[in-house]
């Protein structure tokens, strides 16, 4: 993990900022190798371009390894943001991370009496974490592998009378079963019939399913830490003419948006390449949502799929592509899979059918 450090203190040299702190679980274990969910108590990595590196800890999370030189320990009678304020250079620019508790941001600011100028740097990190290396780009293709095998096995589990929340249950024990080493990594959307319009609909244990629903099943899987996510929508019973119609502009509109993804291209190109062919087809103003996310350690990461992201993509990214359309008191269609952008164009991670499925 030193390397990714090095990394950080490079990028921050870039950016002419001398010192920063890091707050976020996830973005600390990227660094690290150490995963603390603090819960209340302050966790904070401070890191200086001079090469100081310092993990601020309650002691409840004693650190092993080579970060335990770099470790200072609070008990819960100190304070840690006290702490901080000595470890920090005072005469320098101090970046924030975006997810940090006001209530020590808040003390922080307070205790420096204006001699400390604090910015957001979360975005310096969240560039160097955008682009995976060979590691985890392994782990999000298991993690995928495995999101594959599940869809296939909960679609044959599938029946009528069944409840949504059954499907969740019974992907829960597909995942322990296939090698998931973390569970789900956000909690999935199983939606039947009318239920399907709703792009962020609660899994529900009332609603029962019945022969012509639309069946969408948005489920991901951690492994290694590393997280999956794809969507797919099916049909219990020969679908109407309407629910085949606006499956295939859907399913094309996927289509469309990975063909845009390449080393050069915009975030917004996927976006608007799945928008223009939905809206070309006369179903625009049903597609709620942007395009996509960037995905890793987290389901949603920094940089997104949307038609106001400029920034260009690069070998080495992994977004979703999840275009849908959801028509109110009807049903809806989302088909989504990750892709891994590559030195020519990209790869989709997923490769469970988006052919037109009936149970």
């Amino acid at each position: 993990m030193s390397g990714r450090l090095q990394s950080l203190i490079n990028a921050m040299k870039n950016e002419q900022l001398e010192q920063i702190t890091v707050s976020d679980s996830y973005a600390i274990y990227y660094l690290t190798g150490i995963f603390i969910d603090p819960g209340e108590r302050m966790l904070v990595l401070y890191v200086n371009i001079d090469g100081t590196v310092k993990l601020i800890v309650n002691e409840l999370f004693p650190i092993k390894g080579d970060m335990s030189k770099n470790t200072v320990y609070y008990n819960d009678t100190q304070n840690p943001v006290e702490m901080l304020y000595s470890i920090a250079d005072n005469s320098k620019r101090l970046g924030i991370d975006k997810n940090w508790p006001s209530k020590f941001l808040i003390s922080l600011i307070e205790m420096s009496s204006n001699n400390i100028t604090f910015v957001n740097s979360s975005y310096i990190l969240d560039k160097i974490r955008i682009v995976k290396d060979k590691e985890e780009i392994e782990f999000m293709k298991k993690a995928s592998e495995i999101n594959d095998k599940a869809m296939e096995l909960i679609q044959k589990f599938v029946k009528p009378g069944m409840s949504e929340m059954d499907i969740l249950n019974q992907l829960n024990l597909l995942y322990k079963e296939l090698g998931a080493t973390g569970g789900f990594s956000f909690e999935p959307i199983i939606a039947f019939g009318k239920n399907s319009a709703d792009p962020h609909h609660s899994t529900s244990s009332d609603c029962k399913l019945n022969i012509g629903d639309t069946i969408t099943i948005d489920t991901g899987c951690i492994y290694n830490m590393y997280c999956s996510d794809m969507t797919r929508t099916i049909f219990l019973g020969e679908p109407s003419e309407k629910q085949k119609e606006v499956y295939d502009i859907v399913h094309k509109a996927n289509l469309a948006g990975i063909q845009a993804a390449k080393p050069g291209a915009r975030f917004c190109d996927i976006d608007n390449a799945a928008r223009k062919y939905i809206t070309d087809k006369g179903y625009g103003k049903y597609f709620l949502h942007r395009t996509g996310h960037s995905i890793g350690l987290e389901c949603h990461e920094a940089g997104d799929v949307s038609a106001v992201n400029e920034d260009i993509l690069r070998p080495g990214m992994i977004v979703s592509v999840e275009p849908g359309i959801y028509l109110a008191e009807e049903f809806g269609v989302r088909v989504e899979d990750l892709i891994l952008i590559t030195e020519d164009g990209c790869e989709v991670l997923n490769k469970q059918t988006k052919e037109l499925v009936i149970i």
